[in-house]
């Protein structure tokens, strides 16, 4: 019985954990490797085990570097089943299908800018994956239900339940029998922070022989919620009210953009933004926009306030005017909107999407503003900005950053470091092994110590790259 690490170790993404035994073998996640000049190389080279051996894949979510990979897996001779709840199954649908497009475009791009350029080689770059490859993986999804046993082998049982990181994010409890003995995994998949709009707390797990924890902000705690809707305040008076520009928020398509959108009419609804005559808010991303209305169809899976509060909006649409955009004709319309508009778009880290095209036109203003609303990839161009870049490069172009780039660390779909301790604490026992994973190598190694030390947890380890570890 092992575990082989190919991903998310020294690093938050490229979430790809192998666990075989004499008689089964699978996967829990296929991520994407996002950040960083190497990412891409990072993708060719993953996936190089025995994919047509694997009996199924497992999923904690649907965000690309916990499921991205998928299309590749498939193309590269997997076909077992893939296993996720019901709302990670309906987000896929849309998320794959986007990524494998903009593969496509970007590889023409490159292709074009060559080609433009006169270089005689023409571009390698070719997409890690197609849209019909991305078709043909979601052939492979089967849906589960949270809390409910199941059997994807007669040596396997799974059950999932409520991470309240995304919709539809699941910690994976996993009974693994190799001969005589049954061993116990849990993988937490990215846990979200509890009493925060939206969606519902992080199911509290009680034991386990073996454990994989994501520590992502393993190293820092959040702002609170009341500080960062004073802070979300105050950034919408500022732009909008004073200095006439825009304010111009990267948000992942799938959680933070609904989290975003609700936080915002409740700010209206409780007479927060009254210095504004109406807010106007730009959703410019069409995987945004299926994204809501996959959330809106899962509205079990919302917390009651937030139910609450889409029934208000419902009637009150004049309050926060809210506009979905997909056509790119008129996502190019909104570069003539000088000041007064909040304009959420994809992708979060800023390096693919239209979120680029807002970045150019806007950057450069200094009444606009930046809104960074979540976490930052080592070597991503949001990550740059959040370190205060002077200037950052856009589609061959030097952008001079004039515009004002604040960070809400409190709306972090993360949970922080007193929140993954408060989770781990309800175990009963310390597991025989823990594996910190999901986490930059210093931080990683800082929540490892901080549980060593919090918990009295002593079997805590960080593994490596490629690393394989016998469960005893």
């Amino acid at each position: 019985m092992k575990i082989t690490f190919h991903g998310a170790v020294g690093e938050v993404t490229g979430s790809c954990f192998l666990v075989e035994t004499d008689e089964v073998r699978f996967l829990v996640d296929c991520g994407l490797f996002q950040g960083g000049r190497d990412a891409e190389q990072k993708n060719l080279r993953a996936l190089t085990f025995d994919l047509k051996s694997l009996d199924f894949i497992l999923l904690t979510h649907a965000h690309l570097d916990h499921a991205g990979l998928l299309p590749r897996a498939v193309a590269l001779g997997f076909r077992g089943p893939i296993y996720a709840t019901d709302a990670t199954v309906d987000l896929l649908a849309v998320m794959l299908l986007d990524s494998a497009h903009i593969q496509e475009k970007e590889a023409e791009w490159e292709a074009k800018r060559r080609h433009g350029q006169h270089q005689r080689r023409p571009s390698l770059r070719v997409p890690l994956y197609t849209v019909a490859q991305a078709q043909a993986s979601l052939k492979q999804l089967r849906s589960v239900a949270y809390d409910r046993d199941f059997s994807p082998h007669a040596a396997v049982r799974v059950c999932m339940r409520d991470a309240g990181h995304i919709l539809g994010s699941a910690i994976l409890e996993v009974w693994l029998r190799e001969g005589a003995s049954t061993r116990k995994l849990v993988f937490s998949g990215d846990l979200g922070m509890p009493s925060r709009p939206v969606l519902r707390d992080p199911t509290f797990i009680e034991e386990a022989d073996y454990l994989l924890i994501e520590s992502t902000y393993g190293n820092r705690q959040h702002k609170s919620l009341q500080a960062t809707e004073d802070e979300l305040v105050a950034v919408l008076d500022e732009t909008l009210h004073r200095k006439h520009g825009n304010v111009i928020m990267p948000a992942f398509s799938v959680g933070r953009t609904q989290e975003v959108l609700f936080m915002l009419a409740d700010l209206v609804r409780r007479g927060r933004l009254k210095q504004l005559k109406q807010l106007k808010v730009y959703v410019d991303s069409p995987m945004s926009t299926s994204a809501t209305e996959i959330t809106l169809k899962h509205l079990a899976l919302l917390n009651s306030g937030t139910r609450d509060l889409i029934e208000w909006q419902r009637h009150h649409p004049e309050d926060m005017q809210v506009r979905f955009v997909e056509d790119v004709e008129e996502s190019i319309a909104l570069n003539q909107i000088r000041s007064g508009a909040v304009i959420l778009s994809a992708s979060g880290m800023c390096d693919a999407g239209r979120i680029k095209y807002h970045l150019l036109n806007n950057l450069g203003r200094r009444e606009c503003s930046i809104l960074i609303t979540g976490f930052q990839a080592a070597g991503t161009l949001g990550r740059r900005l959040v370190e205060g870049a002077k200037k950052v490069t856009l589609f061959g172009r030097s952008v001079p950053v004039r515009a004002d780039v604040h960070t809400l660390g409190g709306l972090s779909a993360h949970a922080d470091q007193r929140n993954l301790l408060d989770w781990l604490g309800h175990f009963h026992q310390a597991p025989r092994q823990t594996f910190v994973v999901h986490g930059e190598t210093e931080t990683a190694h800082t929540f490892a110590e901080v549980m060593r030390r919090e918990l009295a947890w002593r079997e805590v380890v960080v593994p490596t790259l490629g690393e394989t570890v016998e469960l005893a």
